[in-house]
This record gives structure tokens, sequence and C-alpha cells, in this order.
């Protein structure tokens, strides 16, 4: 067994052995799919025990496929479902983010994508006009990021069931390089790097609904990473893991790790890259920036020796240019995300409790 595998088989039994713990709630709420607390809850307690199986109790965004045969390559499975609202918004729409969620959750895994399907969830009354913009920004997308969609699917529901348009997509993915990148390869004294500035996506969005009575140029970020993830791989064999920050942002992934590792990981609040106008809108809604999700960013941890080149290799890309180390792991207090905070001191970043931004993703 090579050292990654033990790696994993390490991080899921550490999984196994933390408390057991019941799904309480009564009904689903808009919480349980805002990929915080309930989300991560609802995933281990119904859907991992339910569904154990190897390849789902690592837990992570895609699914390492063992080869039928000695010459065979392994491949990368993921799924992911897209419910934003509004269909169009500033940096993007529906479908471009239907491809760019797939694309980015195999890219995590260090795979190249090939393949995605696709299926559409259409609203009774949604215009035909609409639908064939959306299907060809889709299509524009899956172009640039050099996959094809190979095989899908429609269904149809009545009027007012489905906000006009759903859309699902799978993808298939080929590794190609030794690499392997999970929670278990992380280590104390390893760096996190953020390749990008934060919370991008979900201000765009909320801004976009017109709920808010702000003006503000924020564009979506959402963009396929599989390159930039590529540059990064062959920059630096240092790569310990990758996520995409989504739904959660940047604070839930991070709780993720550190309590899947049982180590910690200290986040330097002067190192966040966030724009002016993030940071504005946040403090008028009363969010934290690192819980708004992101659609074309990643968050690496890498070991200390390959710093210098991840940060080059991330700079160089055009969507790595504003890339920084943003905090280090460490071993207490195990299983937490800190926050040392610009004044000296420090404070807890926990899951996201609850949704303040539901449907942006």
């Amino acid at each position: 067994m090579s050292r990654s595998e033990e790696d994993v088989l390490d991080a899921i039994e550490r999984r196994r052995r933390r408390p057991h713990v019941k799904l309480m709630d009564k009904q689903i709420t808009l919480s349980h799919g805002a990929g915080g607390r309930s989300s991560h809850t609802l995933v281990e307690v119904l859907f991992a025990r339910e569904f154990a199986n190897p390849q789902l109790d690592a837990l992570e965004d895609a699914a390492t496929l063992e080869p039928a045969g000695p010459a065979g390559p392994r491949l990368v499975f993921s799924t992911d479902s897209s419910v934003v609202k509004p269909l169009v918004f500033p940096g993007g729409d529906i479908g471009e983010l239907a491809v760019n969620g797939t694309v980015n959750d195999l890219a995590m895994m260090g795979a190249r994508p090939l393949w995605l399907s696709a299926a559409f969830i259409l609203e009774e009354g949604l215009a035909t006009a609409h639908l064939t913009e959306l299907v060809q920004s889709m299509a524009a997308a899956a172009r640039s990021a050099g996959v094809a969609i190979t095989t899908g699917d429609t269904k149809v529901v009545e009027r007012g069931k489905a906000d006009g348009l759903y859309i699902t997509t799978a993808g298939i993915g080929v590794l190609e390089r030794d690499a392997e990148l999970s929670a278990g390869a992380v280590r104390a004294g390893d760096r996190v790097i953020m390749s990008g500035t934060i919370g991008d996506h979900g201000m765009a969005i909320m801004l976009a609904r017109g709920e808010l009575e702000l003006e503000a140029d924020l564009r979506s970020d959402t963009a396929p990473v599989h390159e930039l993830t590529a540059a990064l791989l062959d920059a630096t064999d240092a790569v310990r893991w990758l996520r995409d920050p989504t739904r959660g942002g940047v604070a839930t992934v991070l709780s993720e790790l550190a309590l899947i590792t049982e180590l910690s990981v200290v986040l330097d609040e002067g190192a966040l890259p966030i724009r002016d106008e993030v940071n504005g809108a946040c403090e008028i809604l009363g969010i934290d920036p690192l819980y708004v999700a992101n659609e074309g960013k990643l968050v690496a941890v890498v070991g200390p020796e390959g710093e210098a080149a991840a940060l080059a290799a991330l700079r160089a890309h055009p969507l790595g240019q504003d890339a920084a180390v943003i905090g280090e792991v460490g071993t207490e207090p195990p299983g937490m995300v800190l926050l040392e905070t610009a004044f000296g001191g420090s404070r807890v970043v926990d899951m996201l409790a609850g949704d303040p931004l539901p449907r942006i993703c």
C-alpha cells in the first residue's frame, strides 16, 4: 500500500471514530443546502452512512475510480446541481456555472476533465429564447474548458415549481499525474494558499437579485480552474490537498479539513485577499466574507518546501494573479480553524451555520 493510500485510509478512520451523530431535524431547510454544518451533518449522517462504500467514505468532491485493467487510466467521477437564482447574473449564468462547477470538482482531485452529462429540469412557461441563450452559454463554456457534453436528460415540471431551470451535471476526468491529493496527506507546517480574491461570486449573486439598495461593480468569478490547477501541480509535488470554496466559502472547507485531519488551521486576517466592494457589501449584510462562495478559485494546502513555486505558478496564470498565502496548518487546537485578527487577537472560524446566502450556485 502506498503512503498516499495510507493517508486516505487514516483520514477515513479518524472520521469513523468521531462521536455518532443523529440527524435531529424534522424537516429539510434551506440551510441543508448551504454547504455548512447542516449540509455536513445531512451528508455524513444520512447519505454517506446509507450509501457507504470506499469511494464515498473519503467524502471528497469527486470519487477516484480504479482502472478496469492494469493498463487502464485512473478516472475521477463527480456530479453537481445548479439551482442559482437569478439564472443570469453579472459575470455568468446558470449554464456556464453548471459546466464550471463540475469541471472544477474534477480538477480538485488533480484530474483533467473530459466528459460531462447534463440533465435539465425545465419549468413550464420558460421562454424558449431564454433557454436557447443559456444552452448556448453552456456549450461555449464546455468548449472553453475542453470538455464534451456527451449525454443528458430533460424533464418539465409545472409552472412555479422550478424557478425556470435547474441543471445537474456529472463529469469524468482522467488522472495523468501520480500525485494523490487528500486530507490525509496534510501535515502541520503546511501552508494554506488562496488562488485569488474571496467571496466574489456570492456577493455578485446577492446584488443581482435587486433586493439590496447597493451599487457595486461586482461580477461572479465563475471560471474553469483545471488549467490553473495543472500549472500548480506541474510546478511542485508538495501540493497535499485542493478544494474549490463554493457553498460555505473558505471558512467551511477549511473547517472540514481541520475536522477530518484533527489538525488546526490558523489564518492571517491581514493576508486575506478580499475586494473592498465585497467587504463593504458583507459589512452591510452582516456576513463574514470567509463564508461567501467563489466559483473560480481554489484553496491549496502545500508543503513549506513548495510554497514559493506554488505561488509563482498561480500568479503566472490569469486566474491566479491575486494568489496569497493566507494561513498555516498546525496542531493546536486540534480540529479547529482560528483567525489571527489585525488587532492582535484571534477568533474561532467555524462551519457556516444557517443559510444567509441561499440559492447562489
